[in-house]
C-alpha cells in the first residue's frame, strides 16, 4: 500500500463553523427593523420553542452557558462552602461557575471509555458537605443517568446537568435536561446551534424559573419588554443582587431558525460521524465508543485519542501536522487539574485523575459541522492518515 499524501486544499477548514442560512439572517435584518433589539418578543418566542423541543416546563434565555450554571447554582438554594461535585474533563467554565456561586468544586475522574464522569467516582468523592452534582454530557454523550439519580435520590444531591455538547441528545427516550433539577445548553459559535453567544435553562419547577428569570437580568422584577412594551412604562423593583445575563433579541433571531433545522443538522452530522468510523477504523487512534443503546448521542465532538507509544506521534504533533495541511481541529479537553490555577487554588494534581489526565493528553476533535461538503470530509480523512506519518 503507498503512502497515505498530504491533501491540497487551497481554502482552511475552519473548525466548528456554524451553518447560517438565509432565514437567520433575514430574521435579524427584521428585528433590526423592527427597533426592538434588546430583550423582548423574539426571546420569548425562542424560550417557548425551546422548552417544547426539550418537553419542559420553563426555558430561561441567557447570554452563555456558563451564565445559565452559575444562575442554576444560585437558584437550586445551596449554601456558601457547600460542596459541588462535577467532571474534570470539561471546559474551564463548568468549575468556574461552581466558584462564582461561592461553592466548592470537588473532582470525580471519568469513565475512560464514555469519557464523561463516572458515578462510582462521584459516590467515593461524596462527604457530608455534599449538596450538588453537576455532570457533563461530554461530546454530546448522555451520561449514565440511571445511576447519577439513583444516586442523587439516595444522597439528597440536587443535579444540574450540563448540556453545552447534547441539545439533541436522550436517554431512555428522556430529553437531556430534564433528569435534574436544572438543564443548560450553549449557544456558542461551535455549538449543534448557534446564536453566536447565547445560552438556555430548563427546569420544571415554578420557583426556580422565576429565580434564574429575574437574577438574569440584575433581580428587576420586570424586563425590557414588559417595561417598555405597548401598555406603556411600569416602575420595577430591584428584589436581588443579581447580573446582566438576559439574550437578546438579535441573538434569539438567529436562534428560532437554528432550532427549527436542528433536527436536519443532527442527521448531517451522523451521517459524517458514521463516514470517519468506516474510514479511520483502521488507523492506530482510539476512536469515540459508539452510542450506548438506550441513548441519542448528539454527535457534537468526534475525538481522535493520539497516544504516541503507537502512533508514533505525539497529539501536539498531529494538531501541527493537521494545521500543515488546511484543517482546523480543536482540543476537548486539557483536564481541569493541567491548568495552574486550579493547581494552586485547589491543590489538584493530574495524577488524581488518571483517565483524564491521560485523555486530555491525547485527544483532538476533528471537524465535525453539518457545513462541510462530502469533499470537506474527504479531505479531512485524508489529513488524518496524512498526519499520523512521524
Amino acid at each position: 500500500m503507498s503512502p497515505p499524501t498530504m491533501p491540497t486544499r487551497q481554502e482552511f477548514l475552519r473548525f466548528g463553523a456554524p451553518l447560517i442560512g438565509e432565514e437567520e439572517i433575514a430574521e435579524v435584518v427584521a428585528c433590526l427593523r423592527s427597533g426592538w433589539i434588546g430583550t423582548g418578543p423574539r426571546v420569548a418566542a425562542f424560550e417557548k420553542q425551546f422548552r417544547e423541543y426539550r418537553a419542559m416546563k420553563h426555558a430561561v434565555a441567557v447570554n452563555s452557558c456558563t451564565a445559565g450554571l452559575h444562575l442554576s447554582l444560585l437558584a437550586a438554594g445551596l449554601k456558601a462552602g457547600d460542596e459541588v461535585i462535577t467532571t474534570p474533563m470539561t471546559f474551564c467554565a463548568t468549575v468556574n461557575a461552581i466558584i462564582h456561586a461561592g461553592l466548592k468544586p470537588v473532582l470525580a475522574d471519568i469513565d475512560p471509555v464514555t469519557q464523561n464522569i463516572d458515578p462510582v467516582e462521584v459516590e467515593w468523592h461524596l462527604t457530608p458537605r455534599t449538596r450538588a452534582i453537576v455532570i457533563v454530557h461530554f461530546g454530546g454523550r448522555p451520561c449514565d443517568m440511571t445511576a447519577l439519580v439513583d444516586l442523587a435520590h439516595r444522597h439528597n444531591l440536587k443535579i444540574i446537568e450540563d448540556c453545552a455538547h447534547a441539545t439533541e441528545a436522550m436517554y431512555d427516550g428522556r430529553p437531556l435536561g430534564s433528569f435534574g433539577d436544572f438543564g443548560c445548553f450553549s449557544f456558542y459559535v461551535t455549538k449543534n446551534m448557534t446564536t453566536g453567544e447565547g445560552g438556555m435553562v430548563v427546569t420544571n419547577s415554578d420557583e426556580a424559573q422565576a429565580k434564574v428569570k429575574m437574577m438574569a437580568l440584575h433581580g428587576l422584577t420586570r424586563d425590557a419588554w414588559n417595561r417598555f412594551g405597548g401598555e406603556g412604562y411600569k416602575h420595577y423593583e430591584v428584589v436581588d443582587c443579581g447580573f446582566k445575563y438576559n439574550m437578546t433579541d438579535l441573538q434569539a433571531a438567529i436562534g428560532i431558525h437554528q432550532l427549527k433545522r436542528i433536527e436536519q443538522s443532527w442527521e448531517r452530522r451522523a451521517a459524517i460521524w458514521r463516514r470517519y468510523a468506516e474510514a479511520l477504523a483502521h488507523l492506530p487512534v482510539t476512536l469515540p465508543a459508539p452510542a450506548a443503546d438506550n441513548t441519542r448521542h448528539s454527535y457534537h465532538l468526534f475525538t481522535l485519542l493520539i497516544d504516541p507509544a503507537v502512533c508514533a506521534v505525539t497529539r501536539d504533533q498531529f494538531v501541527q501536522n493537521m494545521t500543515g495541511c488546511r484543517i482546523g481541529v480543536g482540543v476537548h479537553y486539557v483536564s481541569i487539574p493541567e491548568h495552574p490555577y486550579y493547581r494552586k487554588t485547589f491543590g489538584w494534581t493530574p495524577d488524581d485523575f488518571p483517565h483524564a489526565a491521560r485523555i486530555g493528553r491525547q485527544t483532538v476533535s476533528i471537524p465535525l459541522s453539518p457545513t462541510l461538503t462530502d469533499q470537506d470530509v474527504d479531505d479531512v480523512i485524508a489529513a488524518v492518515q496524512f498526519s499520523l506519518r512521524p
